[in-house]
């Protein structure tokens, strides 16, 4: 994947934490569920907790922090210097994630108008409090549906391909922020809030929750070399179908009968999955990007979910 080199980025709706600390763990929000799920899953086989993304709800299990901890500092000064062009997200990492969570925003923003509130993404390192307790890297990235943002370790892309295999790449990351968003869509749509928290199983309401939310970053990746920022030109300019393979070996990667069997003790559990399986991912994924259409995303609809 490509940006337009002489696209201007705009880091206004990223918060650059990194170098903080924190207590804790953050209990709320969906996330993409790499590191996250083998946590949940493992808590869920020995008796604890579980849901889509976390142990539980924000409201019933973890306290609501305001501010940064001690020591934090929260901006965009140092990214906003780096980060300015196309061709700074086609040369840096962290660059090219800024340009994705534009893209994904302008995508949902012109498809849902006034509906559509934009979410920030705050990187950082180790751990920060968000509104759903305090976010640590071994959760993944996830979204916090009580402050609204995305939050992520960008160490993250290193541990998809050397503790899950992914072939990786610009458009998995891109992927994986993606989903992030379809999550912050689904809050504003009031999908999550008709989901039970906590409930587990191959039909449960958090697999269909992470199902969508991976429809729905099929469908803005349909559309991603379309999308026109500030300027009326589109801020990604190539998507190969290399990266679409790329993008599909990591959901395969990421379903919880690949994690069960390859990062627990080899045997799978149906009763407690909360994302689905890695066919289910790249169905759903496909789903939405040969489609573009969120319409066709509607999980929670269908008896068979793949």
């Amino acid at each position: 994947m490509r940006y337009r080199d002489d696209a201007s980025l705009d880091t206004g709706n990223v918060q650059d934490r990194r170098g903080g600390g924190g207590r804790a763990i953050a209990v709320g929000g969906g996330g993409l569920g790499i590191v996250g799920v083998l946590v949940v899953l493992l808590l869920q086989v020995l008796g604890g907790g579980g849901g889509a993304g976390g142990p539980g709800p924000a409201v019933q299990l973890g306290p609501v922090l305001d501010g940064l901890g001690q020591g934090q500092t929260a901006g965009t000064g140092e990214l906003a210097a780096s980060c300015r062009t196309g061709a700074d997200a086609n040369a840096r990492a962290e660059c090219a994630v800024v340009a994705d969570v534009e893209s994904v925003q302008d995508y949902w923003s012109g498809l849902l108008g006034p509906r559509y509130a934009p979410a920030d993404t705050v990187f950082f390192a180790g751990s920060t409090p968000t509104g759903c307790g305090t976010g640590t890297s071994g959760t993944g990235p996830f979204y916090c549906p009580a402050d609204q943002q995305v939050y992520i370790d960008l160490s993250f892309f290193d541990e998809l391909r050397t503790r899950f295999g992914a072939e990786g790449g610009t458009f998995v990351d891109a992927y994986v922020l993606a989903h992030e968003y379809g999550h912050h869509v689904q809050h504003l749509l009031g999908t999550s809030d008709a989901v039970q928290a906590g409930v587990s199983g191959p039909d449960s309401g958090s697999v269909r929750l992470e199902l969508q939310a991976d429809c729905y970053a099929g469908t803005w990746a349909h559309h991603a070399t379309t999308v026109p920022d500030d300027s009326g030109a589109p801020l990604i300019s190539d998507i190969t179908d290399e990266d679409v393979e790329r993008a599909l070996d990591t959901a395969g990667r990421i379903g919880d009968d690949f994690i069960q069997t390859h990062l627990g003790d080899g045997t799978t559990d149906p009763g407690s999955y909360t994302h689905g399986t890695s066919a289910q991912r790249r169905q759903w994924f496909t789903t939405g990007y040969e489609s573009g259409d969120p319409a066709r995303c509607d999980t929670f609809s269908v008896a068979d979910l793949g």
